[in-house]
């Protein structure tokens, strides 16, 4: 009779620690905040934001330079998220098994990595014209837009915007676009160094703990 019992607690007790066991992850879940289609989305929406909002900035006068108008910066944050569209739909296995995860993983990483160092080198560019901008004098010359930081220096470094009709589009919405363009590459800095940061955590801080101490059908192994 207490070997009858004795049996009936050592299944309810395996019972137990199946039901206790964590659930297999469901792939379906929530497919949409799956890494890296999250961040790989924000990346494209934010390099179609900075794409157009620099293409605007050239419109206003074609005589802006390219670090000015950082619409390559946009253009290569595009290019970041069809990468990682493409990681998302590569067939994941674990240790990295095929070349195919492997390079894809390498390659997102180190581009998510040039777009982190892009944002940030368009910040500083846009941050600077935007405090000259911000300070500029200037007067209409036939259908150029001359400005000078300091009118009452006679040799003062002067910009001449060529094909703007008012200068007050140079004092006003420029530096808007200027300062639109800081937030965008900020956000934009943020979602790669995220992505950078996600990719090789899962690469490199994923290790086993060690064993879970019990019978050894019950034993697994556990990361952190």
């Amino acid at each position: 009779m207490g070997q009858g019992q004795k049996g009936s607690s050592d299944k309810t007790e395996g019972k137990k620690k199946r039901d206790e066991s964590p659930a297999p992850e469901d792939g379906h879940k929530c497919r949409v905040c799956r890494f890296p289609l999250l961040i790989a989305l924000l990346q494209l929406l934010l390099g179609v934001a900075v794409t157009a909002v620099a293409f605007l900035m050239l419109a206003i006068s074609p005589s802006l330079l390219a670090r000015e108008t950082p619409h390559w910066a946009g253009i290569i944050l595009c290019l970041v998220s069809i990468v990682g569209f493409i990681l998302y739909c590569v067939t994941y296995l674990p240790d990295e098994r095929t070349s195919m995860q492997f390079i894809g993983k390498l390659l997102y990483f180190i581009l998510c990595t040039i777009g982190l160092v892009i944002s940030v080198l368009v910040m500083s560019f846009a941050g600077h014209h935007y405090s000259q901008a911000s300070s500029f004098s200037c007067h209409q010359v036939g259908e150029d837009c001359v400005c000078t930081l300091d009118p009452d220096d006679p040799i003062a470094r002067t910009f001449t915007y060529e094909g703007v009709s008012d200068c007050e589009v140079i004092t006003g919405t420029l530096t808007l676009y200027f300062l639109l363009q800081i937030v965008l590459n900020l956000l934009q800095a943020l979602v790669c160094a995220v992505g950078a940061f996600i990719m090789w955590k899962h690469r490199y801080q994923v290790f086993f703990a060690g064993l879970h101490i019990g019978s050894p059908s019950s034993q697994q192994w556990q990361k952190v």
